[in-house]
């Protein structure tokens, strides 16, 4: 068990880590998002990721580094995974533990989060092979593996459901100068299976179904109890992982900046008062308990086109929108 990242020759296996809470509390009216900092753990997809990297370097005799980032608080489980003889880094987050942390989130981009990954480890080394989950609990866009290759310029096959050495390429060691390889399984659709020779280096991001994560040892569980977790310094953390882009660059228009946060407000509309003046009729009218309504219909299967024009005769249907003209079917018909 280590507590530090160690220079040394050998393979360098990175497991990509998201460690946030997998039960957090939505408020229905606010859409506020309440974490507790009891429930945070490891995914199915993480937990994959980290056993794939163990059996990388068990073929390989290379080392582990779990890298996560987040605040203090995920710094139980990355005890957890010292614990498995793997060595751990924390890039601080602090702006996730604030009340308003998950909307910094969902208004930054992974590209973002990906630099800050790839400049924490170019002060370690070149991996040979990255690890992450196919997607997180929280977010799930699964886009970080992909963006993190093309930071780390190395080889992606992404959604595995399997992943082994491959002994055929007659390089074990992906550093002894042999070709090495790794061979990975991804679904398709109609239960086929699509087998991937993948180059190193290489990220892939894996799926939790199949795959269950070792259990520590007792003589890990206890060395890992109180040893301190290295974090990065702070000069890379992720509150400057997204830099102003102008117009013309090719990340985008420019940063999100995210404001106050408050709950969604409908439009105020103006509606006709009522005509009787006897109260229960008034109230009648005004929460439309008289109105007739038309009941909920279920329609389909359709493809997208039927469903689009489902959906327009609806609106006209009911005042939302004008008659569409009808188009010329001979095409002759001059533009306007």
């Amino acid at each position: 068990m280590s507590t530090a990242p160690i220079a040394d020759a050998r393979p360098l296996i990175v497991a990509c880590l998201r460690i946030t809470d997998l039960r957090p509390v939505v408020d229905p009216l606010t859409g506020a998002v309440s974490r507790d900092a009891f429930a945070i753990g490891l995914s199915a997809a993480d937990a994959a990721a980290l056993e794939h990297a163990l059996r990388a370097a068990e073929a390989w005799s290379g080392r582990v580094l779990a890298v996560a980032v987040g605040p203090a608080a995920i710094e139980p489980v990355l005890r957890d995974v010292m614990a498995l003889g793997a060595s751990v880094l924390r890039v601080p987050d602090d702006a996730a533990g604030t009340d308003h942390g998950y909307a910094v989130e969902l208004g930054g981009g992974e590209h973002g989060l990906a630099r800050t990954i790839a400049a924490a480890l170019a002060r370690i080394g070149t991996p040979t092979l990255v690890l992450c989950g196919d997607r997180s609990v929280d977010r799930g866009t699964g886009a970080l593996p992909a963006f993190l290759a093309h930071e780390l310029g190395a080889a992606q096959a992404l959604g595995l459901v399997g992943l082994e050495v491959d002994r055929s390429s007659g390089g074990g060691h992906p550093l002894d100068g042999r070709p090495a390889a790794l061979l990975g399984e991804r679904r398709l659709d109609g239960g086929w299976r699509e087998r991937l020779r993948v180059p190193l280096p290489a990220v892939c991001s894996v799926e939790g179904a199949g795959t269950r994560l070792r259990r520590a040892t007792l003589e890990g569980a206890l060395s890992a109890g109180a040893a301190p977790v290295p974090v990065e310094p702070p000069t890379a953390t992720v509150g400057h992982r997204t830099p102003p882009v102008g117009p013309g660059s090719e990340d985008g228009p420019g940063s999100t900046h995210v404001g106050a946060l408050r709950p969604f407000e409908p439009r105020t509309r103006v509606l006709p008062s009522p005509d009787s003046e006897d109260p229960r009729i008034r109230l009648l009218a005004m929460t439309g308990a008289l109105v007739d309504h038309d009941p909920p219909t279920l329609i389909g299967p359709l493809g997208a086109v039927e469903s689009a024009d489902e959906l327009l005769r609806f609106l006209v249907r009911h005042g939302y929108l004008d008659q569409p003209a009808v188009p010329d079917p001979t095409g002759t018909e001059a533009p306007r």
